[in-house]
């Protein structure tokens, strides 16, 4: 899905992957020696997903980013593969000691794809918008510490903070900070205009979209004339569109069980890498019995993640127990708290009071993990007494129903955003969580700058949603890509929702 941890991007060997899997044995995954660079050409990828919109600031689905971020729109930095922050529209920044003003000079010459200048109030306007109480950006609590945004001059921007925020830079690079011009922002979900080295082409809805090169960018050239991003949901139609080489690669591939068999084609590379995607049932605490802690520890031990791990990715995920990723260095290993029990399940319902046959809807969208996952976990909750009714879903009504309305009992969905263990503290919030001691210890790592702090506030957090069992936490997402041996240069694990070219080439 969405859309929201780390700056951490480990690539696993495939090998270790599905033997871990009982798969296969194969060789490790990882980039094969690439032949020359021999110019631009038109790559065109393979995603499940098509976008509802394509303004990343205005759009909780994680398919936007997936298409434009640092490819049509650009921020003030990027976030890279390996989870570093670089330079973007901003050349470079300074923080003052107190780390409440952060200046930053922007690049000069940058226009956008219609032509109007990219400047300091270009950016003053965006992140003005971003954080507003009226905005639509889905992450507008990323910016709350930003008390002024001063345009100083056409090439200087100055960030006023009310409060240090170690971690300014990294939600700076995000999709949900890029800048956008006022002139174009009202229309950007359909007709996007940015500062990328790709402008937009066209939508063909259902199909694909194209991105063509930007023979203005100011930046360092692409070496590519065109990108197609074609919408393939069905796993037989992927595999077999990568193998006849209609599409260059697949970033995400649907179907983990075929992996084996296209790493042996040797026209093909299987990569295997990290998400920040926790994956979770996630739980509807406003409606009865959900709310009550007894029912939600009852429904940690009658799934078995593991069999959901086999059944739903092919034996690839790293099993979570908390809402934080496993490569990063503060994750608390708490997959034990409520070890699979479908005994001690049905006796926490009983004692809760729920009936036996209690009907819960668990709305699945469409993504595998999702549909093959929802089937296992159904399977898993009814055997200790629930009725479970299974609600397949597209993508825009579960964005509408249940992230936007909250309207389900359950919900299988993997949160994609990076660091957003903090999204358990929005009142608002789809899950309806309410703790007023998470919620302290959210406040005070939105004020700590000292690692060693960060860290116990970190665990903190994490072992107070395993306690309460805030949702049902399941793995770790893993990004598993197919890729034709002619590109070069893609990612292989995501830091962040992207799938950024602009460092791709092709080979002969």
């Amino acid at each position: 899905m969405m859309a929201i941890s780390f700056r951490v991007a480990l690539l696993r060997p495939l090998a270790a992957l599905l033997a871990a899997a009982g798969l296969v044995t194969v060789t490790a995954c990882g980039p094969a020696n690439a032949p020359a660079e021999d110019g631009a050409r038109t790559l065109t990828l393979g995603l499940v997903l098509e976008p509802p919109g394509l303004d990343p600031t205005a759009g909780a689905a994680a398919a936007i980013d997936e298409v434009v971020y640092a490819n049509l729109f650009e921020g003030l930095v990027r976030v890279r593969e390996d989870g570093s922050v670089a330079p973007s529209l901003a050349s470079s920044w300074t923080t003052a000691p107190d780390g409440l003003t952060w200046t930053f000079s922007l690049r000069e010459g940058v226009r956008f794809h219609d032509g109007t200048t990219f400047d300091a109030e270009d950016v003053r306007f965006s992140l003005d918008r971003a954080r507003a109480p009226d905005s639509l950006n889905a992450q507008r609590e990323l910016f709350a510490a930003i008390g002024a945004v001063e345009a100083v001059d056409p090439r200087t921007v100055r960030l006023v903070l009310t409060r240090p925020d170690p971690d300014l830079l990294f939600t700076l690079g995000q999709g949900d900070a890029v800048i956008v011009a006022p002139e174009s922002a009202a229309t950007n979900a359909t007709a996007p205009v940015g500062t990328g080295p790709f402008r937009f082409g066209a939508w063909a809805r259902g199909a694909s979209i194209t991105l063509e090169r930007f023979e203005g960018y100011a930046g360092a050239p692409v070496g590519l004339d065109r990108v197609v991003f074609r919408f393939i949901a069905d796993p037989s139609a992927a595999a077999n569109a990568i193998r006849a080489g209609d599409v260059d690669g697949f970033p995400d591939f649907p179907a983990p069980e075929l992996l084996p068999a296209l790493e042996r084609d040797p026209d093909l590379r299987v990569t295997c890498g990290e998400t920040e995607g926790e994956t979770i049932v996630a739980i509807n605490h406003r409606r009865a019995p959900l709310g009550d802690v007894r029912v939600r520890r009852a429904l940690s031990h009658a799934i078995d993640r593991q069999a959901v791990i086999a059944g739903a990715m092919a034996g690839f995920g790293t099993p979570i127990g908390s809402h934080f990723s496993p490569a990063h260095p503060d994750h608390l290993d708490l997959t034990g708290r409520w070890p699979h029990d479908p005994a001690r399940a049905r006796a926490l319902l009983q004692e809760a009071g729920v009936p036996a046959g209690q009907r819960l809807r668990l709305v699945l969208p469409p993504p595998g993990y999702a549909r093959r996952g929802g089937e296992i976990i159904a399977a898993q909750l009814e055997a200790v007494g629930l009725d479970i009714e299974i609600v397949p879903i597209e993508w825009a009504p579960w964005l509408d129903q249940v992230f936007g309305r909250a309207d389900f009992d359950l919900t299988v969905v993997s949160h994609t955003e990076p660091r957003d263990i903090a999204i358990y503290a929005r009142p608002d919030y789809y899950f309806g969580y309410r703790s007023a001691a998470f919620d302290e210890i959210i406040a005070r790592l939105s004020r700590a700058t000292d690692p060693a702090e960060r860290r116990q506030l970190n665990q903190l957090a994490q072992t107070r949603l395993a306690d309460e069992a805030a949702a049902v936490f399941l793995f770790q997402l893993p990004k598993l890509g197919v890729w034709n041996r002619r590109v070069q240069g893609q990612w292989t694990s995501s830091p962040i929702q992207a799938n950024d070219v602009t460092g791709v080439t092709l080979v002969p």
